[in-house]
């Protein structure tokens, strides 16, 4: 798959690591995301001949998606480059998207994958934050920052998000991020941050609050092996309602099976080559491969990718 991108006033926290990790063609040097598969309408990313995500579904239908996806296309997957710290931010779940906005809620997932010394996230609020505090320091902008509980990283680490959660991504992080296919976001916070324009952007303060849960926090990935011999490791992350994920390292032709039920999605984080009984696809550091559902096994050889599937709620 070939990536759309958000960058410039989009993403005033984004940076040059797009390119300079995986050399992409990032059309800005504050490009933050690379939406590598993704059927966001404006946002939607393209196969090798250019054509983009909602035609190969129309043309393949349930032989791409599978035969478990009713609906549109369910997953958005990013590579995200945090030169600064983006917004507080809240999702919300299916139920409050729909009734609102008509679109798909917001789970989500990180992967990290570089961390400059000190990075952090925001991870839900502090032990004993009420939620009348919150919306009380909502009103009063920067108050919301001493209520922010913040969780240090570095590579590897694997976190779930769930709709309602309070987050944020820091500065210094390059991650992978797995969601909903979804574009709903609320602020709840922006650091008191002016765009290009030299004004705020915009909060999402009535929203925010009344999607978020003060309890609510990223749940750390456990991982649980599921294969390892000469051909290389497989563990599974996290096995969520919207998504499962996979770390594969090490790799010399694991296979990888195709599920007639639901599509992969395979990104080599350090470059790498799936390969099949009469070809071959050279994948580049950081590229991402969308394996149809209706498929044939495949081997990948790489050091290290990331592969993840629909869950039953996709």
């Amino acid at each position: 798959m070939r990536p759309a991108w958000r960058h410039g006033a989009q993403t005033p926290w984004g940076g040059s690591r797009l390119k300079a990790v995986f050399g992409k063609d990032t059309p800005d040097a504050a490009t933050g995301e690379s939406l590598e598969v993704s059927c966001v309408p404006g946002l939607e990313s393209r196969d090798t001949g250019g054509r983009p995500l909602h035609e190969l579904v129309g043309l393949y239908g349930q032989a791409l998606t599978g035969t478990a996806i009713k609906g549109d296309f369910p997953l958005l997957l990013k590579l995200l480059d945090a030169r600064e710290p983006l917004s507080v931010q809240v999702h919300p779940g299916d139920d409050y998207a729909r009734a609102h906005y008509g679109k798909r809620g917001k789970n989500e997932a990180w992967v990290v994958l570089e961390a400059e010394a000190g990075a952090s996230l925001v991870c839900g609020f502090r032990d004993g934050v009420s939620r009348e505090e919150v919306v009380r320091a909502a009103e009063g902008s920067r108050a919301v920052e001493p209520l922010l509980r913040r969780v240090a990283v570095r590579p590897g680490d694997a976190l779930y998000i769930p709709e309602g959660t309070v987050h944020a991504i820091g500065g210094g992080l390059l991650l992978y991020e797995i969601q909903q296919s979804s574009d709903l976001t609320f602020r709840l916070y922006d650091w008191e941050r002016t765009g290009r324009d030299g004004k705020p952007r915009e909060l999402h303060l009535r929203e925010s609050l009344d999607v978020l849960r003060v309890d609510s926090r990223p749940v750390a990935a456990n991982p649980v092996p599921l294969h390892a011999d000469a051909e290389g490791r497989r563990e599974r992350l996290l096995d969520t309602p919207y998504f499962t994920l996979e770390r594969l390292s090490a790799c010399d032709g694991l296979q990888i099976s195709p599920d007639r039920a639901r599509f992969s999605i395979l990104t080599a984080i350090d470059g790498g080559a799936l390969a099949w009984d009469d070809g071959a696809l050279a994948l580049p550091k950081g590229g991402t491969a969308l394996l149809p559902a209706d498929g044939y096994p495949l081997r990948f050889s790489g050091p290290s990718a990331l592969l993840c599937r629909p869950g039953p709620k996709a």
